[in-house]
């Protein structure tokens, strides 16, 4: 089992789910059930794997939800990409979200390879 509460990629993760939050709150309303769920329920989806992998009794569990959390990565990337082309969210917000993003996932990939070791 793995501490994860101490892990960088989880705390980061946690503060990209806070800031998607935050983002979302100025969709428009009629997005509710749309963008907004899909962004919120996958910024929560990256740190919650990370969580859930470390609390698993193996590495191969790990490993396992790390790719689950890197996929929620690479799913918000997605999603913010359509809502800056709908001009919900301005570029430099989808910008800097999108550098935070590729640094989770970089971390995410360093912490699965330090696992195969």
């Amino acid at each position: 089992m793995h501490r994860y509460k101490e892990l960088k990629v989880w705390q980061e993760a946690v503060e990209l789910a806070v800031d998607i939050y935050q983002i979302t709150k100025k969709f428009p309303p009629d997005e509710l059930y749309g963008l907004t769920s899909q962004l919120r329920r996958a910024g929560v989806s990256v740190s919650s794997n990370i969580a859930e992998g470390a609390g698993r009794g193996t590495h191969g569990d790990f490993k396992h939800f790390l790719d689950i959390s890197n996929g929620s990565a690479c799913e918000i990337e997605t999603q913010l990409m359509i809502a800056n082309k709908l001009k919900y969210i301005n570029d430099t917000d989808y910008n800097e979200l999108l550098i935070r993003i590729e640094l989770i996932r970089n971390m995410i990939f360093k912490l699965q390879h330090s696992l195969k070791s």
